[in-house]
């Protein structure tokens, strides 16, 4: 059986390679990339299960990776490590597709912990999808959120004239949200249902993505009437704004 391999993008020698050994020493096999550069030609001639990859990086930096890595692939997980404690690096990181961020410093328990949980996250979509993936989960392959259509095979959102992709974490939100309708959803919930149980971050991380989605769904994202915030405890799916349930529309 081959091991499951990552790709570990960081310009610190130093740190590279302490990812690396400690990957390899957990059983996985680690690609190291010095840049961003480098970082792209490795992820289109070795399939890696996995990206780590770090925001600070001579010419490319992980953000120009992380866009250009979801325009190719919406499915490999992306882990954003970053030595900056501001929001907009997190958001940013969100918003190109990134599925989870650490800050460095970071201990190598909480490491493994993420890099795991990512990946039986993405085995369990894979295993959703060879099962018959919306029948597995009796939702409809077209999901239909106020004027906006969610089309769960090709990732992509279209809301009038305009489409928008989705991200595979992403759309782990949205089946979230559509198997409740009109019920309020913890962040708690929220986050076991759509990251896993076994998930070791922060609630930011949702609360990110739900933001992201409001300006693919919402017909005015800063006064949003699908996905509505329910202050103090998390997010509620709007059903009866729209007056129907989400229905299966032909491709």
């Amino acid at each position: 059986m081959s091991r499951i391999r990552i790709l570990v993008a960081e310009d610190d020698r130093h740190i590279r390679q302490g990812l690396l050994d400690t990957l390899d020493g957990e059983g996985y096999e680690a690609l190291g990339a010095a840049d961003g550069d480098e970082a792209l030609r490795l992820f289109q001639t070795q399939r890696a299960d996995l990206v780590l990859l770090d925001i600070m990086m001579p010419g490319r930096s992980g953000f120009d990776v992380c866009r250009e890595i979801r325009r190719r692939d919406t499915h490999t997980p992306i882990l954003m490590l970053t030595a900056k404690n501001e929001e907009i690096d997190k958001v940013l990181g969100l918003q190109l597709g990134a599925d989870d961020y650490l800050t460095k410093p970071f201990g190598v328990h909480e490491l493994l912990a993420r890099v795991a949980a990512l990946l039986r996250r993405c085995r369990r979509g894979d295993a959703a999808a060879a099962d018959g993936g919306a029948k597995a989960d009796k939702l409809p392959d077209v999901l239909t959120m106020g004027a906006a259509e969610i089309h769960r095979k090709t990732y992509t959102i279209r809301r009038g004239r305009q489409t928008a992709s989705v991200t595979a974490q992403e759309m782990r939100v949205i089946e979230a949200l559509a198997r409740h309708p009109d019920e309020v959803l913890s962040r708690d919930r929220l986050l076991n249902e759509a990251w896993g149980v076994d998930y070791a971050g922060t609630t930011r991380t949702l609360d990110q993505h739900i933001a992201q989605l409001r300006k693919k769904i919402e017909s005015d994202p800063a006064d949003p009437r699908i996905i509505v915030t329910v202050h103090g405890v998390g997010y509620i799916y709007r059903l009866t704004t729209v007056g129907h349930a989400p229905r299966m529309h032909p491709e």
